[in-house]
């Protein structure tokens, strides 16, 4: 199962709980049960967060360990940049996800928020960080990679 279809705009509560919209969990079915992986962006850790369903961090966690040997330095090194700032999150009784007071602050999360799902992630962003964020992209260009795809 992948990621569900769509983007999702949240409140967080005072306490940093993000209400997540029943499609969404109707979406991730049981996989929401399993809980997820939250950590800051790789590309710029003040942008957004990087939510992950707790199946695939583990795929790709076993990717790393079979890729990098205890001995090499450098991929020590790259595993601790990947899982810097990492946090286990679960869904509350009532749906909601318990963001860590830390990932809020680094995800410059205040209030309104979107969950964008994309195909091999979501990203939590803060909603005015997201549309600054979207408007800036170079569309042409986007659609040049994309037709490199095919």
């Amino acid at each position: 199962m992948g990621y569900p279809i769509g983007h999702f705009n949240c409140k967080l509560d005072a306490k940093g709980r993000l209400m997540l919209p029943s499609e969404f969990k109707e979406q991730m079915g049981e996989l929401a049960d399993e809980g997820f992986v939250l950590r800051p962006s790789l590309f710029d850790n003040s942008t957004c967060l990087d939510l992950f369903t707790r199946k695939d961090w583990d795929l790709q966690q076993e990717k790393l360990r079979d890729t990098f040997s205890i001995y090499d330095e450098e991929g020590i090194k790259a595993l601790r940049f990947l899982n810097e700032g990492v946090r286990f999150v679960k869904l509350d009784a009532s749906g909601r996800l318990q963001i860590p007071k830390d990932l809020m602050e680094r995800g410059g999360l205040v209030k309104e928020v979107v969950v964008e799902a994309l195909a091999n992630k979501m990203e939590i962003w803060d909603k005015a960080r997201y549309e600054q964020s979207v408007s800036t992209i170079d569309k042409k260009k986007i659609l040049e990679i994309l037709s490199s795809i095919n």
